[in-house]
């Protein structure tokens, strides 16, 4: 499955395959300070072809992620986990006529009470995660 995303003012242009319409959603702290609520993604590996480089900037926000946005207007574009070399592109930046399913939650110990999503999905907390990439690892 292929889609693509532009940032607001339209100087970066992202092509993306993925290979599931699941929905990740994760509410650790970091994400929710950047996005402003928790992060919707979706995992399109390594299959990211970013137009415009020179307008990306690639913070480091931890020894094995970086978050991306346009430094134009402030887009956010996506979370990349460097060890895997795997992209993970807010859902709602993607343009695709695909029918996405929130399937999963991350750092689940770490979603304020304030919000709440009514669909069953699978919860993981911040502990189960990164046990998770170590055993991947």
């Amino acid at each position: 499955m292929k889609g693509h995303g532009k940032c607001l003012c339209g100087s970066v242009d992202l092509e993306v395959e993925f290979t599931s319409s699941e929905v990740a959603v994760c509410h650790c702290s970091m994400c929710r300070n950047w996005m402003g609520g928790p992060m919707l993604a979706i995992d399109c590996a390594d299959s990211v072809k970013i137009s415009d480089e020179t307008s990306v900037t690639r913070y480091s926000s931890s020894e094995w992620a970086e978050r991306g946005f346009c430094n134009k207007c402030g887009t956010h574009l996506f979370y990349y986990l460097l060890p895997a070399n795997q992209y993970h592109i807010p859902v709602g930046l993607l343009q695709t006529d695909e029918a996405f399913v929130l399937t999963h939650q991350i750092f689940i110990d770490e979603k304020p009470e304030y919000y709440e999503f009514k669909n069953e999905t699978h919860n993981m907390t911040g502990a189960e995660v990164f046990a998770h990439f170590e055993q991947e690892g």
